[in-house]
């Protein structure tokens, strides 16, 4: 899927693609140290990265998995690489961008665009606050139109 991103550095929008992350191509991933987290141990779910248009080097990552009984599926992770987060990255709307791919996904799936997460907590308010996550327990989660709005400001 073609989103598009804005590039703090040139300050102009680019075209940016999502799209599923093969399991093996997850060590890879691992091995060029520009994210925290071990992609690899995600391999079970299903995986996405956004990258620049024709680009190789992935910009954010998230791993998610259905959960039918309920009807919504759950985010495991999401990250954006090293450059692309603070005040000094480079690419603005990754997460956005993929945080909308998921509600798309859900929409898609028939689960009214459910999407849940469980964040840090020094994140919570940053999801409520940018994308309209409400808190449910643990979790947050969006749906229905909160869930479209998503859609529509970064897909």
């Amino acid at each position: 899927m073609i989103v598009k991103l804005y590039d703090n550095f040139t300050e102009r929008e680019i075209e940016a693609d999502i799209q599923e992350v093969e399991h093996q191509a997850l060590k890879k991933i691992d091995s060029t140290r520009r994210f925290n987290f071990k992609w690899e141990e995600e391999g079970q779910h299903e995986v996405y990265l956004i990258r620049e248009l024709n680009g190789s080097l992935p910009l954010g990552l998230m791993s998610f998995q259905g959960i039918p009984n309920e009807y919504r599926l759950h985010i495991n992770l999401i990250e954006s690489s090293k450059e692309n987060v603070g005040k000094d990255k480079r690419y603005e709307r990754v997460a956005g961008c993929l945080i909308a791919f998921a509600a798309r996904l859900a929409f898609e799936r028939k689960y009214d665009g459910f999407i849940s997460l469980t964040p840090k907590s020094e994140l919570i308010e940053l999801y409520v606050a940018k994308y309209g996550f409400k808190k449910i327990g643990r979790q947050l989660a969006v749906f229905g139109p909160d869930a479209l709005k998503i859609i529509d400001k970064y897909l």
